[in-house]
């Protein structure tokens, strides 16, 4: 196969497969878990504190939110990002039955800390139906289902056994076939691309790879897992196939960089600039990571994700106010 055409190794085999419909949100069938289970604190994402099992103040009596237009504009973009996978349906109309917090308070408790742990096991199996779309994960198919279908049972689970599950250890047993499936796909993608040795590193291996001191140039290392590159300047950089598993992206300039078949598992890539970036065929990338970051019409997503309102809302800003075009150089 031509090397010159890297997504094509990221591409499912059965397209959109993995965006089955239990791991999409459903709010309309949840008891606003999400507004009332987990806390916040008041930072860049969130205008208040709210600790967790307190209900949001926004939060209506039919569990809806009462500012969705407009919650970034109100201080809560870390609502519009926040994904819970399925969890929240999941929950409220399966493990609990339908009966909601307000309804059976004596329940709330259990189900308050029920949802953060189904969430983590609907994230996995997100993870786990996109590698089996994966077509050089093939030679792991078969443990990949297997671990898919011992997640789907745990997530049957009355609210007593899943609160007892040890969800780390589960999530690391399913992180080496996640890893692996990653690798095979990578090196297939980009020959002479070896698999890595499945351990992660604090950062790029040189001191210059990180911050803002980071460049197109210095980024040329496809080994990134868990590189600090905040803010760093990416502008145009091939990033095809790298490894930037828990890469720290926060605000890193990305416009035009090269980022397919990149394994993006976990990469914080909130006010990441992706404007005129090709993301397409990158693995474990999710709606939350994509609604985190910045990008336009010129961005390229897997086919399974949606683009963003806000970055539709980018666009007019930028038309209406072209200084704040970050392509601008008013230094001169």
């Amino acid at each position: 196969m031509s090397p010159e055409k890297p997504e094509q190794y990221g591409q499912s085999e059965q397209h959109g497969q993995h965006g089955q419909p239990e791991l999409h949100a459903d709010c309309a069938n949840c008891f606003g878990l999400c507004c009332v289970a987990l806390p916040f604190s008041a930072s860049a994402d969130f205008a208040i504190d709210k600790p967790g099992g307190q209900p949001c103040p926004n939060l209506r009596a039919d569990f809806r939110c009462g500012i969705h237009r407009d919650l970034r504009q109100r201080g809560f973009p870390g609502c519009v990002t926040f994904d819970c996978f399925g969890a929240g349906q999941k929950v409220s109309r399966v493990t609990f039955g339908g009966r909601d917090w307000r309804e059976d308070p004596v329940s709330a408790k259990r189900m308050f800390e029920v949802f953060p742990i189904m969430r983590q096991l609907h994230e996995l199996l997100w993870y786990l139906n996109e590698a089996l779309t994966l077509p050089a994960a093939r030679p792991i198919h078969g443990d990949l289902r297997r671990a898919l279908e011992q997640t789907e049972r745990r997530t049957l689970d009355n609210p007593d056994t899943l609160m007892k599950l040890d969800v780390a250890a589960h999530r690391s047993e399913v992180n080496v076939l996640l890893l692996r499936a990653s690798e095979l796909t990578r090196a297939a993608a980009v020959p002479g691309l070896k698999a890595e040795a499945p351990r992660g590193r604090k950062n790029a291996g040189g001191k210059n790879v990180g911050g803002k001191k980071a460049g197109a140039g210095r980024a040329r290392k496809k080994e990134l897992r868990g590189a600090d590159l905040i803010g760093a300047d990416l502008r145009g950089a091939d990033l095809t196939a790298a490894n930037l598993r828990g890469a720290y992206l926060i605000g890193a300039d990305l416009k035009g960089a090269d980022l397919r078949v990149a394994d993006l598992i976990g990469a914080d890539l909130r006010g990441a600039d992706l404007r005129g970036a090709d993301l397409t065929g990158s693995i474990f990338l999710t709606q939350s990571q994509v609604n985190a970051a910045n990008g336009d019409a010129a961005t390229r997503l897997p086919a399974t994700l949606e683009r963003p309102a806000h970055w539709d809302e980018n666009v007019r800003g930028d038309r209406q106010n072209p200084a704040n075009n970050g392509d601008s150089d008013t230094s001169k």
